[in-house]
């Protein structure tokens, strides 16, 4: 059992707590076993594993997309599930879930300007005008400029998952969850996803990434392994 500080200091951001989960009903088999995890703020832990072998199904629960069979997990002390703030926690998912009738710096910006119209996701973070800069600046870095003004069903499927990062990262959360950010990406585009997410966390964002690409451990500050659902 981990043993966490009792002083705001020593707490972590993510507590990932003896999480195990099941896609059936109780007889099914776990996709996720006993996974335990945490993670400071600011940190950058990238997954590894096969396919199959639970990063997608924990990245969604971290993500809040769903409650654990048994365990928890709180981020900020708060359960995961419960969060609905995207300046606190965001996902970039394999489906990517653009809207196609907007354009891509439409898309990529949407959090942004949602939060200017309606408040949706809730306080907290960094100032809107901070905010906003950042969104250019990853439109820019994701090598989205030419594309701006051009609908996103219009884009190749590489585009459009930059498009999703650039989306996810956009109010500069303190986790980003990334499940195979580079998945579509040729090598110079892969450069472009690492130079999107060295620029957030430079500025504070911890990122958890499941990934198969060596390029994005070497990145990561720890590189944890799932095999059939346990962490190792």
């Amino acid at each position: 059992m981990l043993e966490l500080g009792t002083r705001a200091q020593d707490q972590p951001l993510l507590w990932v707590d003896h999480v195990t989960h099941r896609l059936g009903g109780a007889g099914s088999t776990p996709v996720l076993r006993d996974v335990e995890l945490v993670l400071a703020p600011g940190e950058w832990v990238a997954l590894a594993g096969r396919s199959g072998s639970g990063k997608t199904t924990l990245c969604h629960l971290v993500a809040g997309m769903g409650t654990p069979t048994a365990g928890r997990i709180l981020i900020d002390s708060v359960p995961a599930d419960r969060i609905e703030d995207w300046a606190v926690v965001s996902l970039l998912p394999q489906r990517l879930a653009l809207a196609e009738e907007l354009s891509v710096a439409e898309n990529l910006l949407l959090p942004l300007n949602l939060r200017a119209r309606h408040g949706v996701g809730g306080a907290g973070g960094a100032g809107g005008a901070g905010r906003a800069g950042l969104g250019e600046q990853l439109i820019e870095t994701l090598g989205l400029a030419g594309l701006a003004d051009r609908l996103v069903g219009q884009t190749s499927l590489g585009e459009q998952q930059r498009t999703a990062l650039g989306r996810a990262l956009a109010l500069g959360p303190r986790l980003a969850v990334l499940d195979e950010p580079t998945g579509h990406q040729d090598d110079e585009h892969v450069d472009r996803v690492l130079a999107a997410l060295s620029l957030v966390h430079e500025r504070g964002t911890a990122i958890l990434v499941a990934t198969h690409d060596e390029r994005m451990w070497r990145a990561a500050g720890r590189v944890l392994t799932i095999h059939e659902g346990q962490l190792t």
